[in-house]
């Protein structure tokens, strides 16, 4: 599997926000999707490259740069700071190798003091108005802070967690938009997705079977089902892409992924575990 015509398409692209490693010139780092400074740190990992590489240091030292006293991450130096920045600047850095570097001590302490009355996390960000759903987490969020913590010895808060694994796994059964960003399960989650960004099924079933409370339960496995029901002769296929992907090859929508098919696998260890 060649992605270094990857890699260097990615680097290439590093000056387009207006600043270096993907920022924008006032040094917004969530900005410019699927090209952002956080899209970008996992995608090069995920890619091959090495996380000691200097450019990947480079961009763990700009995220780090971010980071206030009590944890949370200022991903724009103008407006208010919501518990998505914190979750996905800090799964970026786990992707980047430094999920136990004790600068993070505080982001982790942060994340569980903070969690929603569900488990889960929610901001008071409410764009699409006020209602009986926008009272519960943002199952994306949420989705994320699991993927970040899994990559730290998530087994010290298990147990501390398992009420956002709870919600996650209700949502299967819910399934209706939920929390002030209205994160539902619709046709556009169910179709196959990498790599991992938003909130959709193979994510989904990717983090929680890291959990041991998830591996057990029929919904988990309701959807596991799913996203194995999608497999073409064993491998991963892409089912709707992100259209600014579109020029690296290792994620060409509607043929096999190997990278994905390599995180699928890593799902069945999870089971046998």
């Amino acid at each position: 599997m060649n992605t270094q015509a990857d890699i260097e398409e990615i680097l290439r692209r590093r000056h387009d926000n207006g600043a270096d490693l993907w920022a924008t010139a006032d040094r917004k780092i969530m900005k410019g999707s699927p090209f952002t400074t956080l899209d970008c740190a996992g995608m090069l990992v995920d890619l091959g490259m090495p996380p000691n590489d200097p450019i990947l240091a480079d961009t763990a030292a700009l995220i780090f740069s971010t980071q206030r006293p009590d944890g949370r991450y200022k991903v724009s130096p103008e407006g208010a700071i919501y518990p998505c920045h914190t979750i996905h600047a800090t799964r970026a850095l786990c992707q980047l190798g430094y999920a136990d570097d004790a600068r993070l001590a505080p982001t982790w302490r942060h994340l569980l003091e903070t969690r929603h009355a569900d488990g889960g996390w929610r901001c008071k960000k409410f764009s699409f108005g006020r209602g009986p759903e926008t009272e519960a987490s943002n199952p994306g969020p949420t989705l994320a802070a699991l993927d970040a913590f899994r990559m730290a010895d998530h087994r010290r808060t298990e147990a501390e967690l398992s009420t956002a694994v709870t919600f996650l796994l209700s949502h299967w059964t819910v399934r209706q938009p939920l929390g002030p960003c209205h994160y539902g399960i619709g046709s556009r989650f169910l179709q196959v997705s990498y790599p991992f960004a938003g909130y959709n099924l193979f994510f989904y079933v990717y983090v929680l079977s890291f959990y041991a409370l998830a591996r057990k339960d029929p919904r988990f496995l309701e959807a596991l089902a799913l996203l194995q029901s999608k497999l073409v002769g064993g491998q991963l296929v892409v089912e709707r892409q992100n259209p600014g992907l579109r020029a690296l090859s290792s994620y060409e929508q509607g043929k096999p992924c190997a990278l994905g098919t390599q995180q699928y696998l890593q799902i069945l260890r999870n089971m046998g575990a």
